[in-house]
């Protein structure tokens, strides 16, 4: 089993590109916060992120970044500028999806930005692993981001059938290659799980937990499998993943278990015996007490909400007030 891929096949992982700058020196981007994650390329030029708690990154051009949590953050060329506040952008800047700000004055930088979303809970787990700002630098094989981007761009620029479609699919590439990038760069307890995951006694451990979370699992049987005594497998899983076994096996189930309820008609009965309790009032009280409503609720809850819509490229809406943005992003944006 692939565990980042069963992770990520179950969640509702979509996003799109939401817009591509130009701009000329001196200029100041403000942009608001949101229940998402945002992305941004610096496709050309340079720039300044800072972030509300005054934390300052400079990027070069080349540079992706990941804003994980949705904080408000402002980019900027000269901090002293006039900021352009993105809620404050009326619909007539945005032709063709292009915003153009600051001076005509080289040099230029240009930035394409985007979002993350997702409306799965096991997402979590993974989002919440990573840092509050996700930094990439380019790297020899660093084609794959301009190809994807590039790509995206085009799609946004031509109306056609699937396009809502394609462009989450294309957003879903580019997280997995961003989270794989990430990944590769973390040293032995970092990244909680999913850098445990390359560890050649834990990831098999982790693997074992995820083909078969029913199965009432202790540090001696898990420790014998992949090599390693009892205290010694404990040890290193906690200093790893970042908690005990025991609290992730019990996570792994109610993840397992909010899956079952969310995409099956299965009873809650059921859904507890396939992730390891003999019956379903012990199974409830656990799942309330991790999810914060009964199963039978969160199902319905869930249900509910199984119709809502997700973002698209041609009509987003950046801000509570209303703003909207319409048009297409032209494909040499990139």
């Amino acid at each position: 089993m692939d565990i980042l891929a069963q992770v990520l096949d179950r969640v509702r992982l979509g996003g799109t590109l939401l817009f591509h700058f130009e701009l000329g020196h001196p200029w100041n981007l403000e942009l608001p916060a949101r229940p998402y994650a945002l992305f941004h390329y610096l496709s050309r030029g340079s720039a300044t992120l800072a972030l509300a708690q005054g934390e300052e990154i400079r990027m070069t051009e080349g540079d992706f970044v990941v804003i994980t949590r949705g904080e408000p953050h402002v980019f900027y060329s000269d901090r002293r500028a006039e900021p352009l506040r993105i809620t404050d952008i009326d619909r007539a800047s945005s032709r063709f999806g292009v915003i153009r700000h600051g001076s005509r004055v080289k040099p230029l930088s240009t930035m394409i930005c985007g979002n993350f979303t997702v409306s799965r809970p096991m997402f979590g787990s993974v989002m919440e692993l990573l840092p509050p700002v996700l930094l990439l630098k380019p790297a020899a094989d660093g084609g794959w981001l301009e190809a994807i981007l590039r790509r995206m761009v085009s799609e946004s620029a031509l109306e056609r059938p699937g396009q809502r479609v394609a462009l989450s699919r294309l957003t879903e590439v580019l997280f997995v290659e961003v989270l794989r990038s990430w990944i590769s760069s973390l040293a032995p307890g970092q990244g909680g799980w999913l850098g445990a995951i390359s560890d050649p006694h834990i990831g098999p451990a982790l693997k074992l937990i995820h083909e078969n979370p029913e199965r009432p699992w202790t540090l001696s049987d898990l420790g014998r499998r992949v090599g390693l005594g009892r205290s010694a497998f404990s040890a290193r899983f906690t200093r790893l993943v970042g908690q005990s076994m025991q609290r992730y096996v019990i996570e792994r189930r109610m993840s397992e278990a909010a899956f079952l309820l969310e995409t099956s008609d299965e009873s809650i009965a059921r859904i507890a015996s396939r992730v390891g309790y003999e019956t379903a009032a012990a199974f409830s009280k656990l799942f309330h007490r991790h999810h914060g409503e009964s199963p039978g609720r969160y199902r319905a809850a869930r249900s509910a909400d199984g119709g809502r819509a997700q973002l698209d490229g041609s009509d987003v809406q950046l801000s509570e007030e209303g703003v909207r943005l319409h048009g297409r992003i032209p494909p040499s944006a990139i």
